[in-house]
């Protein structure tokens, strides 16, 4: 028998043409690639300023209507009168009484009457 020597692959090469075209090709893919990078951030970063200030309009909005009933409710006696008497004002004959201590007094009574 005779000894047998194992194959050599050969590597089959690309002409140096085809070669060119296809490293050529890669480098115009990603010379367009590179193009598109800048407008492709502007436009995500764009979109990102988009929604923030959405959201701020919306919460400006609530804000806006909450401020309005605010105002519209603190135009009434009943609320000048509740705001008066928060500021320590009081009508004429009657008695002011204050009373120091009522936080402690809840919280004595809060811890006494939990089982």
């Amino acid at each position: 028998m005779a000894s047998r020597r194992p194959k050599r692959r050969t590597r089959h090469r690309l002409p140096r043409g085809r070669f060119i075209l296809r490293w050529l090709a890669v480098a115009i893919v990603a010379f367009i690639a590179f193009l598109y990078s800048q407008p492709l951030r502007s436009y995500l970063s764009a979109r990102g300023a988009l929604a923030e200030r959405t959201h701020e309009v919306h919460s400006l909005r609530a804000e806006k209507l909450r401020l309005q009933r605010r105002l519209a409710e603190g135009d009434t006696p009943e609320a000048l009168t509740r705001e008066a008497r928060r500021l320590g004002y009081i009508r004429p004959g009657e008695r002011l009484f204050i009373v120091k201590g009522i936080a402690a007094w809840r919280r004595a009574h809060e811890q006494h009457d939990k089982p």
